[in-house]
């Protein structure tokens, strides 16, 4: 048996998204800024997944733009908007527990004279909106705050800090812009950017069943915010280059896939999350990272430590029985296992830094999986722990 556990590194193409995938590539393969009918055929295509996603977050068409990923697009709200807005002030806020694809771009804006305050958070990861009131000053031009975090699965208060940067602007007659990385949030949450106060939303195709290399950016109509790709004037000349067809094709097609019969799906995921958590809590010396309370944290993320082993060795233990999990950010890992910021961060005990282990599904995994996977930690735990005193 497989139980592929890894869903927040990377999901399989779905069979409609591959269908559409491969139809863009090799039937409406035309440059969609050609003036023949190739070129309106992929066009066509384009338009038709900038219109499947908008549905998706009740926004306009022309606030999508198509990027590489999700690291693009965190590059391109965080950079853009700051450059954009320099005149207004060089304060930006954010959190400890970011990921990297927001917390580099914010140490290029340090380099550039940008000043960023990052709020602390407790020991689940959970920023309070109170530190973020604090934090604003005359100078704030931008707040960015994830959704989702990416390794131990927390709930982001996202519509209460919106509600204080709207506030705030109305108070003090400012245009503070809000960012939110909702790479692990998008397709496992409704949501709508105009009522949560979003200005700018990061997404990533291949989390939710699409292809790598997809991705979009939220731009609310009127933010200002500078293009980072200049060139042949694509996307209103906010994104230039020749458009990925089949990538924007089968990330709408995804995006349609994904909010359809959405609440069972979201379900299903809380369901397995449920049995993980109980299963991982019945064995020996295991101590849950994750916030138990399924209304604060995901629902397809559970990070469990292991004490007295270490987390690499558990991988690999476990992928020989055919069952694949994660440790930190896999688009940090570069598959040596680092002390994760994250874990660090909510002051994890230091004997339990190297020991924490991702288990991330999706709505194609199974309750099956768990158990099989949950049998296997049960038969390695103890023999991995008297290697490891040896």
């Amino acid at each position: 048996m497989e139980a592929y556990l890894d869903n927040s590194a990377t999901t399989p193409v779905s069979e409609g998204v591959s269908r559409i995938v491969m139809k863009a590539m090799t039937e409406d393969f035309g440059n969609p800024s050609s003036k023949h009918l190739k070129g309106v055929e992929a066009e066509r295509l384009v338009r038709r997944a900038r219109e499947q996603i908008a549905s998706t977050l009740h926004a306009a068409p022309e606030e999508i733009y198509f990027t590489s990923g999700g690291t693009e697009s965190n590059n391109w709200a965080l950079i853009g908007a700051a450059l954009a807005n320099r005149r207004a002030g060089n304060h930006i806020i954010t959190t400890a527990v970011e990921h990297a694809a927001v917390l580099q771009p914010l140490s290029f804006l340090e380099e550039m004279g940008f000043r960023v305050t990052h709020l602390g958070v407790d020991r689940h990861g959970r920023i309070d909106p109170a530190d973020l009131q604090k934090a604003l000053c005359e100078e704030t031009i931008l707040v960015s705050v994830m959704y989702v975090n990416n390794e131990i699965g927390t709930l982001e208060p996202v519509g209460e800090a919106g509600a204080i940067i709207a506030a705030w602007n109305r108070e003090k007659r400012k245009e503070v812009l809000f960012h939110v990385d909702a790479i692990q949030a998008y397709g496992k949450y409704r949501i709508t950017p105009k009522k949560q106060g979003i200005d700018l939303m990061s997404v990533s195709g291949h989390k939710i069943h699409a292809p790598k290399g997809s991705g979009f950016l939220y731009i609310r109509q009127k933010t200002k915010i500078r293009p980072l790709v200049l060139g042949g004037g694509q996307q209103g000349g906010m994104r230039s280059g020749t458009d990925n067809v089949p990538g924007a094709a089968g990330l709408g097609e995804a995006a349609k896939e994904a909010y359809t019969d959405f609440d069972r799906k979201v379900e299903g995921m809380r369901a397995l999350r449920s049995r993980l958590i109980e299963g991982l809590k019945e064995l020996e010396g295991t101590y849950l990272v994750t916030d138990e309370d399924g209304s604060r944290s995901a629902p397809h993320i559970v990070n469990c430590a292991f004490s007295g082993v270490r987390a690499e060795v558990l991988l690999h233990a476990l992928e020989e029985k055919g069952i694949y999990v994660s440790s930190g950010s896999a688009c940090s890992s570069n598959k040596k296992i680092p002390v994760s910021p994250v874990l660090e961060e909510i002051h994890l005990p230091k004997d339990l830094l190297e020991s924490a282990v991702r288990f991330s599904f999706s709505d194609r995994t199974t309750m099956e999986e768990i158990d099989y996977a949950l049998n296997a930690l049960g038969d390695l735990l103890p023999v991995l722990r008297r290697y490891h005193r040896r």
